[in-house]
């Protein structure tokens, strides 16, 4: 029988919190539930809603996702949760009662905060595109359906799409709690009925886009040796970071006579109020300690 581990993983969301699993909890399909009626197929979330703080349960291929209720800290309880989980997945329990496997994946979407108080980030529980996209009004968004349909509303004022979630920056016009659940549903149901998110024409802000503009944007072969060890220092270290805060960086040029490296941040990056200390103490530090003498300076444009 398989023996079960628990990795506490939090979230961008004080309110939302991961328990990663070792090993495969559902086949095909993500879960949500928000009440112990709606979780009449899965005896572990009915479980879970005993506990008096749980308000929503999401369970995915390797995670149980557990949100809760503010008469509770995640810090007071989140061992005594893992442990429980531990002890049901290892006694053999059902998790969810599998059916109807060959009907539509049906997908979860849920809101994280940014760093950024204008942007919002909306995870769904699936892949939706291949590579990271950003559209700045509806006439940039042509090539997006998903993007087209967010810029109807006269509040949103740009729209990033990544991996697995859509990152939405608002005017000020409006505020995110009386926006939030309506954004939500619109992109939840596109996604759910399986429409297109991105046209297969559409260009996206992938590697080749690092490339800085005088330098040939048909391989990173052009770049000089420092360049393209700063563009790798950025893609290990600094994306991974960036995109869990619903944004993006690109590398655009390496100044070798003042060691100035210029990016472009983008996404929820993009007008941060934050994003100047982040570029400061964080990438601006690292690239010093990891290159030495070869960079005095990183000097963002927001894109």
């Amino acid at each position: 029988m398989k023996e079960y581990s628990i990795t506490v993983v939090k979230t961008n969301n004080p309110n939302i919190l991961k328990f990663e699993t070792n090993h495969l909890l559902v086949q095909r399909k993500n879960y949500e539930y928000k009440n112990i009626d709606e979780a009449k197929n899965s005896p572990l979330a009915q479980q879970l809603f005993y506990l008096p703080f749980i308000k929503t349960v999401y369970i995915s291929g390797d995670f149980i996702g557990l949100e809760r209720y503010d008469i509770v800290k995640w810090e007071d309880v989140k061992d005594e949760v893992a442990q429980q989980l531990v002890e049901y997945l290892n006694a053999g329990e059902p998790i969810v009662l599998e059916e109807d496997l060959d009907k539509p994946i049906p997908v979860t979407v849920y809101a994280e905060v940014t760093p950024n108080p204008s942007t919002m980030k909306f995870v769904a529980s699936k892949k939706i595109v291949g590579s990271a996209f950003e559209f700045k009004n509806i006439d940039e968004a042509r090539d997006s359906k998903l993007a087209t349909a967010l810029f109807q509303f006269p509040f949103v004022k740009q729209v990033f799409i990544d991996e697995n979630y859509v990152s939405v920056s608002k005017y000020e016009v409006a505020e995110w709690e009386d926006i939030n659940i309506e954004l939500r549903e619109v992109i939840r149901n596109f996604i759910a009925d399986g429409k297109e998110i991105v046209a297969d024409n559409a260009k996206s802000i992938g590697t080749e886009a690092q490339v800085s503009e005088t330098v040939s944007a048909e391989s990173t072969i052009a770049l000089d040796e420092t360049s393209q060890e700063i563009v790798d220092i950025l893609e290990e270290y600094v994306k991974p970071a960036v995109a869990s805060d619903g944004g993006n960086i690109m590398f655009k040029s390496y100044d070798k006579d003042s060691k100035t490296v210029n990016v472009i941040l983008q996404g929820a990056c993009s007008g941060c109020p934050s994003s100047t200390y982040t570029l400061k103490n964080g990438i601006e530090t690292m690239l010093k300690n990891m290159m030495g003498d070869k960079v005095n300076e990183v000097v963002a444009l927001n894109g």
